[in-house]
C-alpha cells in the first residue's frame, strides 16, 4: 500500500460529517457559504446533491457522508457547502463539499500526525492523509485531490450508472404507459 503523503507545519480546515471530525488543507478551501439552494441534476450518483449559481459559476455539489457510506444528516441552520479548488481534468476547479458543521482551523505540525490505522476507517485509507489529535478524538486529515480526482469520479459515477442499468433491468418489461401494457 501506498503510504500517506507527508504532512508538515499545515493549517487544516475541520468540519463534521455524520458526527466525525474530518479536515482539509485551508489553501484548498476557497470559501465557506451557507447551504442554500441546490439544483439537482437527472442521472447523477446520490452523492452528488446537484450544483450552485456561486457567482455565476456553475459549482458542482458533493456530499461526502454518502460518498463514504456515513448517514446524511438533516440540513440544519449549521449546514454549510465548503468551496475547495482541487484539480479536475487538469483544470482547478471549485467543488462544493456538503459540511454538518464546520469548526476550526488548525495548525498541525509533523508530529501531531497519525498513521491511519490499516483497519477501521469508514473511509478508504489512499484518500487519508493521516489523522490528527483533537480534544478527545481524530480528525482524519483528507487527500481532497485523490478523493475529487476525475479518474475516482468517473470510477464512481460509471457504477452507479451500471447499477442504475441493472435496476432497470430488473424491472418488469412492460410499463404502464407502453403499447403493450395497454394492449
Amino acid at each position: 500500500m501506498e503510504e500517506p503523503a507527508e504532512v508538515s507545519d499545515r493549517q487544516f480546515l475541520t468540519f463534521h460529517l455524520a458526527g466525525e471530525e474530518y479536515a482539509i488543507e485551508i489553501f484548498r478551501v476557497r470559501e465557506i457559504i451557507e447551504y442554500g439552494v441546490v439544483t439537482h441534476v437527472p442521472l447523477t450518483p446520490p452523492w452528488i446533491r446537484g450544483v450552485i449559481n456561486l457567482r455565476g459559476g456553475v459549482v458542482p455539489v458533493l456530499d461526502l457522508a454518502l460518498r463514504f457510506g456515513l448517514p446524511v444528516a438533516e440540513v440544519t441552520p449549521r449546514t454549510c457547502i465548503v468551496v475547495v479548488e482541487t484539480e479536475f481534468g487538469g483544470v482547478e476547479t471549485p467543488m462544493g463539499i456538503v459540511a454538518d458543521s464546520v469548526s476550526q482551523v488548525m495548525e498541525l505540525r509533523t508530529q501531531d500526525i497519525e498513521p491511519p490505522p490499516p483497519f477501521g476507517a469508514r473511509i478508504r485509507l489512499e484518500f487519508l492523509l493521516g489523522m490528527a489529535r483533537t480534544e478527545k478524538k481524530f480528525a482524519l486529515l483528507l487527500d481532497i485531490d485523490r478523493i475529487l480526482s476525475s479518474d475516482e469520479l468517473l470510477t464512481l459515477a460509471e457504477a452507479t450508472q451500471a447499477d442504475q442499468e441493472a435496476a432497470g433491468a430488473a424491472a418488469p418489461e412492460s410499463q404502464p404507459d407502453s403499447p403493450q401494457a395497454l394492449a
